[in-house]
């Protein structure tokens, strides 16, 4: 862990219990996405495709990528990284909001397909859905309820977006990532900062469309949602930085949901970070992946040496509801 005599203590809250990260894992889709081809259906030209979002390519699932395969080998490296079983795992909670079959069957048969006889619930909280889940999944682990938690972001976009939309089909991609979540006698995963905009909570839907054969598809209020983002989460992240007893230069991180490059240097910038935190970007290269956003830029960051053990990571997520949340974690 980077460390200087005046870092702060990473000690969120009193108490002989907490939860940590213990593995992350990801699965990245084999087929790539150029802006070129997403403009061959859209209204469109790859260069204001980078300066309207920073995308050049994102990732696109095959017919055999499913939410189960994809879900099922994320967590099963973030098992590899921990050491454990499927059979040591308590409970999985897989966020997504691409599953159009619901009430927790999905988060079900990614149990079923690792093996284990862990409780499977689903998180419908969009794109902040993998931070709000860590935040559950940490009170279930410090309150005894559980002994282990794999925490699963895992989204086939493609699947939703309408490909002539101009506002979204260029942004959205797909992909898994997911964290194994267990006790420790130290903090690794800070107080969450949680909340929801009421006044927005149609900024970003995805319902059957009957002029489109009963199909759903994902709509967004582009604009709406890029002022609050860049006018709201500056206080939201600070928040979270506060309550685990840490100031922006303490982390060596910043991982915010990879919604929009604009969005991220604009919250970064407002931050104040230093040179020092590393920036996830992994938008660039692999889009707007809701769920699994963050956890994928996790795990980019871990393999390109950006991040190390032992760090500490800002998170926010953000997306349909509105729904927001922030915590800080220790890298594993």
């Amino acid at each position: 862990m980077h460390s200087t005599e005046t870092e702060r203590v990473f000690r969120p809250a009193a108490g002989s219990r907490y939860a940590v990260l213990l593995g992350i894992g990801a699965y990245r889709p084999r087929r790539i996405v150029t802006n070129e081809e997403v403009c061959r259906t859209l209204d469109s030209t790859p260069d204001w495709i980078v300066r309207r979002s920073g995308i050049r390519n994102r990732c696109f699932a095959g017919s055999d990528e499913t939410l189960v395969e994809m879900g099922a080998t994320a967590a099963g490296k973030a098992l590899a990284e921990a050491g454990l079983a499927p059979a040591d795992v308590d409970q999985i909670l897989v966020a997504t909001m691409s599953d159009l079959e619901g009430a927790d069957r999905l988060a079900a048969r990614i149990a079923g397909r690792l093996g284990t006889g862990a409780r499977g619930l689903q998180v419908s909280a969009a794109c902040s859905g993998f931070t709000v889940g860590l935040a559950l999944a940490a009170s279930a682990v410090t309150s005894g309820a559980v002994r282990t938690c794999l925490v699963i972001g895992v989204e086939r976009m493609s699947d939703i977006v309408d490909p002539r939309d101009r506002g979204t089909a260029f942004l959205f991609s797909d992909g898994a990532g997911a964290a194994l979540v267990a006790g420790a006698a130290e903090p690794g995963i800070g107080p969450v900062v949680w909340g929801t905009e009421p006044e927005l909570a149609d900024a970003i839907t995805v319902r059957p469309e009957p002029e489109n054969g009963g199909r759903p598809y994902l709509r967004m209020r582009g604009a709406s949602v890029f002022r609050w983002a860049v006018t709201n989460l500056p206080s939201v992240a600070s928040a979270a930085l506060e309550r685990s007893g840490l100031a922006p230069g303490d982390i060596q991180a910043f991982v915010p949901h990879q919604a929009n490059l604009r969005i991220i240097e604009s919250v970064a910038e407002s931050l104040g970070l230093p040179g020092s935190v590393a920036v996830a970007r992994d938008i660039v290269d692999q889009g707007n992946a809701s769920a699994a956003s963050i956890p994928l830029a996790l795990d980019r960051m871990r393999t390109s040496g950006a991040l190390r053990s032992g760090d500490l990571a800002l998170l926010i997520g953000f997306g349909a509801g509105l729904s927001y949340a922030a915590t800080v974690i220790r890298i594993p």
